[in-house]
This record gives C-alpha cells, structure tokens and sequence, in this order.
C-alpha cells in the first residue's frame, strides 16, 4: 500500500489529521490493520490526568463520491471512494485540525499497492506535481479549492502515463461540511465557504480528553480448562468452535485480561472479554461498544466483546471489518484504567467502496501508571 502525501497550510507538522505515526498499518495484502496511537503513550498517568470523558465518536457523512468524518476535537478528513463496481487504483484523503492556523493535509493513496508511483494530479486542465516535500501556500491551497470546481481529477506516473482517477463527486460538499464541523463558514480560512470574517474568529481546537490507564506487564494467570469452560459459558459462546486458544495478558495492576475466542464469521473473530484476578474470571467493562452493534461486538451475549483483537504496546485493538477485502469497518483501541477498558482510538470507514484509509472519529491521550 503506497502513500504519498502533499501538504498545505503555515503549521504542516503540527496540523495532519491523521500523522504517519498513527496511520493504519499495513498487511503485506495491502489492507490496513489498527495500530494503537503513540501520541501520549509513555507519558506519566500523574502528567496526563484522567476527565472521565464519555465516548462521543463523530459521525461519517458520504457525499457523492466522497466520505467525511469529523473527531472529538474537530479534526476532519474525507476520503474519496469507488464508483459503482469500480476498486480504485488511487485514493484520496484531504485532512484538517481545528483552528485558525491549521493547514491542509492531502494523501494519495495505492490500496492495491501498484508498483508506479503517482508523479502528478491534474484537476481539470491544471497539473500539481506530487513530492514527498509537499506544496506549500498558494498553490497547495489552489490544489483544494481546484477540487472543490473539479470536473476531472486524474493521477499519473513520471512519464505522464495515466495511473488512475479520482471521482470530484461530492467533493465540494464535502469541504463545504469540513468548514462548517470546524466554525470556517464565512472566514478568510475556508475552502469553499469562504467569507470575509477574519481568522481570529475560527473556534480553537478541543483539548483532547485524558485517560489514565495501567500498563500491559508482568505474567499472565493460568487458565485453567475449568475456568476456561466456565468463561466460555458465562459468554454463551458457540460451543460448535473449534478448539481455539484465547489470549492471556497481563496487567501490571496483578489482573489478567483474557480474549476468549466466542464466535466466528467469514472473516471476523469475536472475542468475549473477561478479567482475572486470583483464579476468578469476571466479564471486563468497557466505556464503548466494540465493532458496528450499539451493543457491542456479539449482541447475543452478555459478555462485552471485540472484533479480531490483538494487544499492541500496551492498547487492546478490534477490528471489525464489513468485509473482506478490509475497505470498511471499524477500528478501535482500549486501555486498561485498573477498572474498565477505555476507547482511546476510533477509526472508521462506513462505505465499502475500495477505499482501505480509515477515518478518524475519536481520540483521548493516555498515561500509564
């Protein structure tokens, strides 16, 4: 999976949406995967405290041929999807932070991990050249507000060759909705809905909420067949699965967070989650519903659930696909509190239309005691 960014706007490195750092990564496939954030990882839980903050994901919104989600803190993306029966060769992510001084991001991206990759981008008649280094002032800002009229968006190598396209669909809705979710409308610093009111007057960026979490160590309790039955009855589990082997890990806390193999699907594992803590497993908690269900990853069971987990450097990932092919879904990270599991990452794609760059949707920095 190929990505090659062009950036706009006075703050780029402080103003992507969606840093390389935190991006999805990829499988040797090409699908992405979710990769807990680093963000706040490793700072002292005393120095980034804990709001107790409800999870309140933003919602995604589909435009034409363009999706939009905006996060907690009023970063907003969009991402360009297939047309009608179309896997695109080429997709695009336009990006922006909160605030007056936040720049542009754009990303352009292989989801079948061609082996040319893009030179230039041509809107219309006009051509930007695409370079690691990015567009800076007025023409990266030309580059956004070209989309927003384009008629024709179209990709090509270094020799001129045509490498695949970009449905504009939607595209000028869709910058439209980024710059009212930001408080843009009608200031110098829209895209598309730009006005005369001065920048000072675009709302700041939210502070993101903070999470104090227990850090993943130490060795993990024996489970016994015994408990591992009673487990698999507690959760209702399909008793017609395969003898799967559940995940133990550790917590520094002395506590033991089990991941259960309960239910299977074509390409989804759902795994019911349970505590252990001196040979006793009780159902874990947590702040948000893994997966697509409002109720969680497996409705039919009384134990909370994620979708394909795996703990990654100290965060418990799921990953909930729509299908297969992994180009919607949703991706989510959770840290332990002592108490409860809590949402720190939301990622999601709610449109299966051959575009595998999640959108975020909500965020929390974390600590580890």
């Amino acid at each position: 999976m190929k990505r090659v960014m062009l950036f706009a706007g006075a703050l780029l490195a402080g103003c992507s949406q969606q840093p390389a750092a935190t991006s999805p990564a990829a499988t040797p496939g090409g699908v992405a995967t979710p990769s807990p954030s680093p963000a706040a990882s490793g700072t002292a839980a005393s120095e980034v405290g804990d709001d107790h903050a409800v999870p309140r994901p933003g919602e995604q919104k589909t435009f034409g041929d363009w999706t939009v989600a905006c996060d907690n803190v009023r970063s907003c993306a969009m991402a360009s999807l297939g047309t009608e029966g179309d896997f695109p060769k080429v997709t695009m992510q336009v990006s922006r932070r909160a605030g007056a001084a936040a720049g542009i991001e754009i990303a352009l991206m292989q989801p079948q991990d061609d082996k040319v990759a893009p030179a230039a981008l041509t809107i219309d008649a006009r051509r930007f050249a695409v370079a690691q280094d990015g567009l800076a002032g007025e023409p990266a800002l030309a580059l956004s507000r070209a989309l927003a009229d384009a008629q024709s968006v179209t990709v090509t190598d270094g020799n001129g060759a045509k490498i695949g396209s970009v449905s504009p669909k939607g595209a000028a809705a869709a910058l439209r909705y980024i710059d009212a979710q930001q408080g843009r409308a009608g200031t110098v610093t829209a895209i598309v809905a730009r006005g005369n009111q001065p920048a000072d007057t675009v709302p700041a960026a939210r502070a993101l909420p903070r999470v104090a979490a227990v850090a993943f160590g130490g060795t993990a309790a024996t489970l016994p067949p015994a408990l591992l039955a009673a487990m698999r009855k507690t959760a209702r589990c399909d008793q017609s699965l395969p003898d799967l082997t559940p995940r133990a890990q550790a917590l520094a806390d002395g506590a033991t967070l089990v991941l259960l193999p309960c239910s299977t699907g074509a390409y989804n594992e759902i795994d019911a989650l349970f505590v252990v803590r001196d040979g006793k497993a009780v159902p874990a908690d947590l702040d948000a519903p893994a997966g697509f269900d409002a109720t969680g990853a497996d409705s039919q069971t009384p134990v909370r659930s994620i979708v394909n987990g795996d703990v990654r450097d100290g965060v418990l990932t799921s990953y909930a696909k729509g299908r297969g092919l992994g180009d919607c879904g949703v991706m989510q990270g959770f840290v332990w509190d002592g108490t409860r599991l809590r949402l720190v990452e939301q990622r999601s794609m709610g449109e299966c239309r051959g575009n595998p760059d999640y959108l975020t949707v909500w965020r929390a920095a974390y600590g580890r005691q």
